[in-house]
């Protein structure tokens, strides 16, 4: 489960695509015909389709001709800001993808123009405005924003035509800040950023994952800053998520009036402080809570049991329900209304526990956090966050055996780190996809940018044991016990939990069709399926005729019956052409797989798979197989150490797999011999 509730600051991107659109709503833009108005092409959108492309060796289905932001900042804070984006189509997929313009907007940022064209590749021009444009908002199950689009079908969006489309926006931001995503998917032949300040306003620019790049014009308070022939962010397995990889630039305005300058996120404290300013008496407890509180914990004596009792609650008693209008997207609702209405997003969650936890005398602290790692940059103060979460100040003395997302503080002590809205991260871990990320820690004095821990692999185990019997014949019977905790069992629960519970044997019978051609799961249990804090149970039994293939008197067993551990990679590398970004890990882990072998009856073992070590930086790979009194014994541990394989160490990875899936699909050969009839 991976849910996120915060607003992010305005990001200007090369695609706007929102992902919140109705299915109906794009079927319907798509068929629809769009008329064309008699205005002509502005003569900037002219110029581009005038203009020859380069070779591309990536055969795009589209090249972004023009990704243009002209921000201009007034002296009373608000923001204008004019986008001019223009494509030109080359393949029939790009009519799906890219022919309809797009613009988001809320309640603090006012669309006042939105116009579109097509020029096509014969010279017919053809033009839309506003009252072409469909409306929708994002709404769902579990969500409600005041985040609205406007869309538009671009006229005859086909192969060879040039689109584009402008829209102005106006905004009166909570904090002084932007961004200027210039890079995606698809290659940009130019993009542009020009940016006009008042007189006596000041501004800094920070360059991610690109080259920076001089400024063409500076002159009376505009600046233009302009890059030709931005590669395009090709998609590769596995990488890293495109936002913590693509060029973008950061860029932060500073007021002349003093009286403006708190909306400014100069400093990580900066930014604390300002949160806490929006966040006061947010936690403030009700009657209610403090009833809640009493009923939940007055019979518990231990403090984690009481801090768990709370936990537990929160995470699945109050439901997630996000309604973020406003400032909404960043301020949590008072933690009465979230108890009276037992639900709220993540940063209600969040602020409804701070409050329950205060009455018990346990101090915690947001935590604001982006659910992609690699967002945050510790160098650059930001409000780059999508989700917020706890961090609760152990008390003195309290033992933390057993709680794994410790973050240790100079100044506050042992921090238990949480995320009130996972339901299926029990206290004590973390969610993968938080891991290894920073957050920002809201203190009582302000901001503290916190590195969160990446969970060791001994803390996301899975135990497999199993004993099996092999026929003469070859046939296979299987008895299956897996042992789980930490994230394995955490997506494991949820992949049991949400399907209906006469499908869940088939989670099971997939899992084993990954290994076995024949086979019939013939029984199956789940243990703990419920309590998240303790280890999952997962226990199958299954026959695979024809498992042991025979030759000349001879079967050939594959001791590794079922579980891979991660050769599936490996297709990462299958093409040969070198990787541009880094693989990134899911978690850490420790695998390991204990199997007992029972052999035919007629046969001798002629031959076992050698014992395998290997290791690297990042993971480590050992089995061995012996037979005793009949029993083949195989036995196999699996390591990740870390998260991120960096492209200069990828050859390491991809040797280190290669190893693994060679031992994997390794045999023991087993020998008929004669019976002695006595």
């Amino acid at each position: 489960m991976h849910r996120s509730c915060f607003k992010r600051p305005s990001r200007s991107r090369t695609i706007s695509r929102s992902v919140f659109l109705a299915c109906g709503l794009v079927v319907a833009l798509l068929c629809a015909t769009p008329r064309s108005e008699a205005d002509s092409a502005p003569d900037w959108l002219r110029a581009l389709a005038g203009e020859t492309l380069p070779t591309y060796s990536s055969d795009p289905v589209a090249v972004i001709l023009l990704d243009e932001i002209q921000t201009t900042v007034q002296s009373n804070g608000q923001i204008d800001t004019r986008h001019r984006v223009a494509y030109r189509l080359l393949r029939p997929e790009a009519r799906d993808k890219y022919g309809i313009a797009q613009v988001d907007f809320d309640n603090e940022t006012k669309v006042t123009s939105f116009k579109a064209w097509t020029i096509t590749k014969g010279g017919q021009e053809m033009s839309l405005g506003d009252k072409d444009a469909f409306e929708t908002g994002l709404s769902s199950d579990d969500l409600f924003s005041d985040i609205r689009s406007k869309l538009m079908k671009f006229a005859e969006p086909n192969p060879g035509n040039v689109v584009g489309y402008e829209y102005v926006q106006k905004a009166r931001p909570f904090v002084y800040e932007g961004d200027w995503s210039f890079q995606d998917t698809l290659p940009v032949r130019h993009a542009r950023f020009v940016l006009d300040l008042p007189p006596g306003w000041e501004f800094t620019v920070s360059w991610f994952n690109y080259p920076e790049q001089r400024l063409q014009s500076s002159a009376s308070n505009h600046y233009v800053w302009k890059i030709d022939d931005v590669p395009a962010v090709d998609y590769e397995g596995q990488m890293p998520p495109r936002v913590a990889i693509a060029g973008w630039v950061g860029l932060k305005y500073f007021p002349s009036d003093p009286s403006q300058r708190p909306k400014t996120t100069g400093a990580w404290k900066d930014i604390g402080q300002w949160y806490n300013t929006i966040t006061a008496h947010r936690r403030d407890p009700s009657p209610q809570i403090k009833q809640k509180v009493a009923d939940l914990t007055s019979s518990i004596s231990d403090p984690i049991a009481r801090i768990r009792a709370l936990t537990d609650y929160m995470q699945r008693q109050v439901r997630y329900v996000a309604i973020e209008i406003g400032i909404g997207g960043y301020q949590p609702h008072a933690a009465a209304d979230v108890f009276a209405h037992q639900y709220g997003d993540c940063k209600d969650k969040a602020t409804l526990l701070s409050s329950m936890l205060q009455e018990i005398g346990v101090e915690s602290y947001y935590v604001v956090i982006d659910t992609d790692r690699g967002v945050v940059r510790s160098e650059y103060p930001s409000m780059h966050f999508d989700h917020a979460i706890l961090a609760i100040q152990l008390p003195p003395g309290v033992s933390d055996g057993g709680l794994y997302s410790i973050v240790n503080d100079s100044k506050l002590g042992k921090l238990l780190i949480f995320d009130p809205t996972n339901t299926y991260v029990p206290l004590g871990y973390l969610p993968s996809y938080l891991q290894a990320s920073y957050g920002l820690l809201v203190g009582p004095d302000g901001g503290i940018l916190i590195q969160m821990p990446l969970m060791p692999p001994a803390t996301n185990r899975l135990l497999r044991t199993g004993k099996f019997t092999v026929t003469p014949s070859g046939d296979l019977l299987g008895d299956v016990q897996e042992l789980e905790w930490g994230d394995p069992a955490a997506q494991q629960r949820e992949a049991f939990l949400t399907a209906q519970p006469s499908k869940r044997a088939e989670i099971l019978e997939s899992f084993l069709g990954n290994f076995l051609t024949n086979y019939t799961l013939t029984g199956a249990s789940v243990g703990n399926l419920e309590k998240y804090d303790q280890s999952l149970l997962v226990s199958y039994k299954f026959t695979s005729p024809g498992y042991a293939t025979s030759a000349g008197g001879m079967l050939f067993l594959r001791p590794r019956i079922v579980g891979d551990k991660y050769t599936n990679y490996l297709t990462l590398f299958a093409d040969n052409k070198p990787r541009k970004y880094p693989i990134a890990f899911e978690y850490a882990t420790r695998q390991d797989d204990v199997f007992d072998i029972t052999l035919p009856a007629g046969y001798v073992v002629d031959g076992l798979p050698k014992p395998v070590q290997v290791d690297c930086d990042y993971a480590s790979y050992k089995s061995e197989s012996k037979v005793e009194d009949g029993v083949l014994h195989y036995k196999r541990t699996f390591e990740i150490r870390d998260v991120i394989v960096p492209t200069d160490k990828l050859a390491t990875i991809r040797d280190f797999l290669q190893q693994v899936a060679a031992d994997q699909q390794s045999a023991a050969v087993l020998r008929r011999v004669a019976q002695t009839v006595n």
